[in-house]
């Protein structure tokens, strides 16, 4: 056991939720409801009166509650297959450090992954009984995502979709009753930012996944077209995320976003000329980028 973390404590069971990737989470549902808000006051309404913050609400806790299960279930199950050791260079691992039992980390898997669906249950009667279908997906896809799909390279893939076009496009649906081109490149564009922190992962991991078999696409392409990968994804999200708002209000509007831009540019050249555990820093780095991106989503909705 590491350090002075008592193993099943309070401080272990936080260390194992991993508070700051709950930017993750939260970016794409904040992200959905500028757009919702953006789409309700282009309709004549009054958004702050047409708001649901009731649903806004339990969108943001579900998505939390999700994220914090889906990190319980990467440690557990990467404990189980060895794929964390001492050696690893990213941050430090609940169950390989000896923090959180494996028998307790299972026990919080089936806590975090009912919590998260009794927050989502009553989003039922704003959205109707598919909502249920849409929760049961990112349940599912949370414990494919460690098993399978990450091993395959696919991680990226379910990146964009679970942390970008679902909670993007769903937050706004519960909010406006449709599912626009607004909320699609909204959601995209989204996907695409939160993905550059997986590229920061394995693009730091890229060795030891090599070796462990696992074909993730800093693996297959290598790593000097990583880093122009991770270039093109912020850039790329500025445009689809400047798209959207553009739809929506006066081009103008979208200027705001310009300011994710510089700083992912700025991230990504510093990126560029590091490697090993130094990359770790990077990880807060990019998440404070996207998230910044869903805040000025919000100014550019409130403009």
């Amino acid at each position: 056991m590491s350090g002075a973390v008592k193993i099943n404590s309070v401080k272990a069971w936080v260390l194992a939720a991993r508070p700051k990737t709950l930017a993750g989470a939260a970016a794409p549902v904040i992200m959905g409801g500028a757009c919702a808000w953006m789409q309700l006051s282009s309709n004549g309404n009054d958004a702050i009166v047409t708001f649901d913050w009731a649903a806004f609400t339990l969108c943001m806790l579900f998505a939390w509650i999700m994220q914090i299960d889906a990190n319980f279930v990467n440690d557990y199950f990467d404990f189980k297959k060895g794929g964390d050791t001492e050696q690893r260079l990213g941050p430090k691992r609940a169950c390989t450090q000896g923090w959180i039992s494996p028998k307790a980390m299972k026990t919080g898997i089936a806590a975090t992954t009912l919590l998260a669906c009794a927050a989502g249950v009553p989003l039922i009667w704003t959205g109707g009984p598919w909502m249920l279908a849409v929760g049961a997906a990112c349940v599912v896809f949370c414990f494919l995502y460690t098993t399978k799909f990450s091993r395959l390279g696919l991680g990226d893939l379910l990146v964009l979709v679970f942390f970008g076009i679902v909670p993007v496009g769903f937050t706004f649906y519960l909010q406006t009753g449709v599912w626009t081109i607004e909320a699609t490149l909204a959601g995209i564009g989204c996907g695409l930012a939160v993905d550059c922190l997986l590229m920061v992962n394995n693009y730091r991991d890229r060795k030891e996944d090599a070796g462990q078999g696992k074909k993730t696409i800093v693996v297959r392409l290598g790593g000097r077209w990583a880093i122009i990968l991770y270039y093109m994804l912020g850039l790329a999200a500025t445009l689809l995320t400047g798209a959207a708002v553009a739809l929506s209000k006066p081009a103008w509007h979208a200027a705001p976003l310009l300011l994710y831009a510089a700083l992912h540019l700025a991230t990504a050249r510093r990126m560029a000329v590091t490697d090993g555990s130094a990359l770790n820093p990077f990880l807060g780095k990019t998440s404070r980028n996207f998230l910044l991106l869903a805040l000025m989503s919000v100014f550019c909705a409130l403009m």
